[in-house]
């Protein structure tokens, strides 16, 4: 999300001995009498009758008994286990088998590991306690397995989304698709009081077309968008666990004119990522950033066009349930010496835009979110407003979310309540944002973590 600059048993019968028999020769008791006292002679029953009364067939051969073979000898077959069901290791389309059903050790995919380039004449900018309490909470194995567990997810889902999407669907319908697939994957439908807190949509998903840079996503109310083959779609959502976002976004097209241009948005994208590191100014990712998106043209209707970053927005630091933690990453050359530090997590993304490169509101509300420095309780002359931010407070925090998210939850009747909010300044709007119309524009994005031995580029995957 950009940082706007702000499965029977069977048995064998018995064998039961003729009732009549001849007299033996030499005395004694008739042959065969002792057969129905010591139990059955045969080896086998030739008809598999399962009557324990019926007659032998004419003919069978009998075999004396001995005392060591007294004992009946019954034909019985095994029983047949039913095969346990296996759980299942390879994920549905669309996406619904939750993580934890794919990965029972609980064991999560690492992110891609890069080593840091040298800095040179560099000092840490931040206090002893905060560097401490950083690293330590990107070396904790809980943490990591969480944030790589969100990590994989977004992979998954996304994985289906450039598989399945296609021009024809409504944008409402990729929107839910991607969501049903995260809350899926998760475990977790969201529906319960303070369930999005526990893990869910790190912010709206972004679905933005052609001139319309970022934060576009279906509303109700709002006249349902239909994807075009000739679109160019920013596909952009989040996924958190205890509140710490995995924030990654892509870019679809169905046409090869643009091309070039996605190419030069993930390439400018991959070199920011390359850039960053510990003790490294943002000034000097910005300007790499820059020179490579830049150095792009496209060619559309016979007319090359240059790739320009876009101004306006840019990439961010990510801290606890706050999608955008205070530190910005713009696409163009600046002077801000402000430096990376080891222990923080940033989403490293760029915009690039055949049109101007500057952005202006669009019509419509993307999201809301609340102020983190809000107070927990508010007091105003609304009392639906009061009772929808006991709600927000409830189930989002400070996470961003839309107002499709409200109304999942059977939200009715905010928007006064919610215009309340933000005239009050607890709770923010944020539109769409646009370029001119006729240009065209692409994303991309990652998240990674300054570890103190390498960066992770934890939301990679072999798509981009």
């Amino acid at each position: 999300m950009g940082s706007k600059t702000l499965e029977n048993e069977g048995q064998g019968g018995e064998y039961a001995p003729p009732s009549s028999t001849k007299p033996n020769a030499t005395g004694g008791e008739p042959r065969g009498t002792h057969l129905s006292r010591d139990g059955d002679g045969t080896l086998g029953d030739d008809d598999g009758g399962d009557d324990g009364d019926s007659d032998h067939a004419a003919g069978a051969v009998t075999l004396p008994l001995t005392p060591d073979s007294a004992s009946p000898a019954k034909s019985q077959k095994k029983k047949r286990k039913k095969p346990k069901k296996k759980s299942s290791s390879k994920q549905s389309s669309p996406p619904r088998v939750p993580l934890t059903k794919l990965f029972p050790a609980g064991n999560y995919p690492t992110g891609e590991l890069l080593k840091y380039a040298p800095v040179e004449n560099t000092a840490r900018t931040t206090g002893e306690e905060v560097r401490y309490e950083s690293r330590n909470r990107l070396e904790d194995e809980t943490f990591l397995n969480d944030y790589r567990k969100a990590a994989e997810i977004h992979r998954q889902v996304r994985h289906w989304t450039q598989k399945n999407v296609a021009p024809g669907q409504t944008l409402t319908e990729i929107a839910v698709g991607i969501e049903d697939g995260v809350r899926a994957l998760l475990d977790n439908d969201g529906l319960g009081t303070g369930d999005c807190l526990v893990s869910g949509m790190g912010f709206p998903t972004g679905l933005a077309l052609n001139n319309c840079v970022a934060h576009y996503t279906p509303n109700p109310g709002q006249k349902e968008v239909i994807l075009k083959s000739s679109d160019v779609m920013k596909v952009d959502f989040g996924v958190h666990i205890n509140g710490w976002i995995v924030d990654s976004a892509f870019t679809m097209s169905f046409e090869p004119t643009y091309d070039n241009l996605l190419a030069a948005v993930k390439d400018a994208t991959n070199t920011g990522i390359q850039n960053a590191g510990i003790d490294v100014r943002i000034s000097d990712v910005s300007a790499a950033i820059q020179e490579a998106m830049e150095s792009y043209e496209v060619e559309i209707n016979g007319k090359s066009i240059p790739v320009k970053a876009v101004r306006g927005l840019s990439g961010h630091n990510i801290d606890r349930y706050r999608i955008h933690g205070g530190k910005s990453i713009p696409f163009v050359k600046n002077n801000d010496n402000t430096k990376m530090e080891e222990g923080e997590v940033f989403a490293i993304e760029t915009f690039g835009t055949t049109g101007r490169g500057h952005m202006f509101d669009g019509i419509g509300i993307y999201g809301y979110g609340k102020d983190p420095f809000a107070p927990k309780k508010i007091k105003t002359h609304l009392a639906s407003a009061n009772s929808l931010y006991q709600k927000i407070n409830e189930n989002f925090g400070s996470i961003v979310f839309c107002r499709r998210y409200l109304e999942r939850l059977g939200v009715e009747r905010y928007l006064a309540g919610m215009n309340t909010l933000v005239n009050n300044g607890v709770v923010e709007a944020y539109k769409p944002l646009m370029d001119v119309e006729g240009s065209y524009s692409a994303q991309f994005e990652h998240t990674i973590l300054l570890r103190g031995s390498n960066k992770e580029v934890i939301s990679r995957g072999d798509d981009y």
